[in-house]
């Protein structure tokens, strides 16, 4: 291998080293600037679909606050009445146990005073028994007149009927506070078992309540993830429509060379000089560019350099062509770097060496990309020159 060739693929390699370290950017390689600038607008396009599905994401989980706030509220009004219920509860029961303690006092005084009537009927009784005939002796003796015992005799009796009477009332006052008592019993069990059940939903409501706050709090914090979401969208495509409009603006740069490089003088092939190791270096740019295409397509891209080294508009060499700032995107990515090191195979070589002969089957193009609709030029495999 000869020094010069040694020397030259250093000083490629110091080249790529340097040139890495710059952004890449007006590449003439498969991906061209329109490349790029259909990528960010479908990237734009998708980062747009997906804010939009943050936004009614965002929207709706802003319906299920609404929903979710409206049910809180009546949740708590609901809760409100039950606790206002459950306290008129407790005061109805409370209220309900005094009447039966008043009537329990009731009770036992008209038992007490029906059992001391019965005792005293019960002397008066005895007394009639035991002296009832000394008495009416008595009476009938220590009367003036007859009529006068008729009265006292009547007078016994009646005492007698009222004592009877008497009892007979006491014993239906105590059946009559009984009874009352029973009633006012039932009531209170009724009222007890309203308080459990309003109890019973209170809790359950209370559940409720707590429930549904921890679903409001939730969806505060989706809402406000969302909103993060959202904004970080919105950023993220103003970044995306800036990097856009500088693509679109180094399209415009891109085709503006085109138009000059045009206008200007193209020197012939035999003016063009080529130095010790640009074989190697066009041999292993088609590698990296045009390695799984035909090999037409592969001597189209070697003669895309070699058309730049003939225009006034472009480097008259092929080290200033190839690692001109931001061109071809195997330089800036490293791959071209590598494949030095490897070499390139027979066929890249034998399309290097029809390139620098003058062949070009796509004339005097400049660029060349991957196969769109939007470009016209010619086609050769998956690549169209122009």
């Amino acid at each position: 291998m000869k020094k010069g060739t040694l020397l030259y693929k250093y000083i490629a390699c110091m080249l790529v080293t340097a040139l890495m370290a710059q952004p890449f950017s007006y590449p003439a390689s498969a991906e061209s600037t329109s490349d790029k600038i259909k990528k960010a607008e479908e990237l734009k396009k998708q980062t747009e679909a997906q804010k939009k599905e943050v936004e009614e994401k965002k929207d709706a989980l802003e319906d299920e606050k609404e929903q979710l706030q409206v049910y809180l509220s009546q949740l708590n009004e609901d809760l409100e009445e039950i606790s206002e219920n459950l306290e008129d509860l407790e005061k109805q029961v409370s209220d309900k146990e005094a009447q039966i303690e008043e009537t329990l006092d009731h009770l036992e005084t008209a038992r007490q005073e029906e059992r001391d009537q019965y005792a005293l009927m019960k002397k008066r009784v005895k007394y009639i028994y035991e002296k009832g005939e000394s008495t009416l002796l008595e009476a009938f003796l220590s009367a003036s007149s007859y009529s006068d015992f008729l009265n006292k005799a009547e007078y016994v009796s009646k005492v007698e009927e009222y004592d009877q009477r008497m009892f007979e009332n006491l014993v239906a006052m105590r059946r009559d506070i009984e009874d009352r008592e029973a009633t006012l019993e039932s009531e209170r069990k009724e009222l007890i078992t309203l308080q459990e059940q309003a109890e019973t939903e209170q809790s359950k409501v209370n559940d409720m309540v707590s429930s549904t706050s921890g679903s409001l709090v939730a969806t505060n914090g989706a809402i406000s993830a969302a909103a993060l979401e959202e904004a970080a969208y919105e950023a993220e495509i103003k970044a995306q429509e800036a990097n856009l409009a500088a693509l679109k603006k180094q399209l415009a740069e891109e085709q503006a060379m085109s138009a000059r490089a045009a206008k200007m003088a193209w020197r012939d092939i035999s003016e063009i000089t080529f130095e010790d190791g640009d074989r190697d270096l066009l041999a292993c740019l088609i590698y990296c560019e045009a390695g799984a295409e035909p090999y037409e397509g592969q001597v189209a891209v070697g003669a895309v350099v070699i058309n730049r080294m003939r225009s006034a508009a472009y480097p008259n060499t092929m080290v200033g062509v190839i690692y001109q700032n931001r061109q071809f995107s195997p330089v800036a990515s490293g791959r071209l770097a590598t494949r030095l090191a490897m070499g390139a195979n027979s066929s890249c070589y034998s399309a290097a060496d029809e390139a620098m002969k003058g062949s070009t089957p796509v004339g005097n193009c400049l660029y060349f990309r991957t196969v769109i609709p939007e470009i016209n030029g010619q086609i050769i495999g998956g690549h169209v020159f122009y």
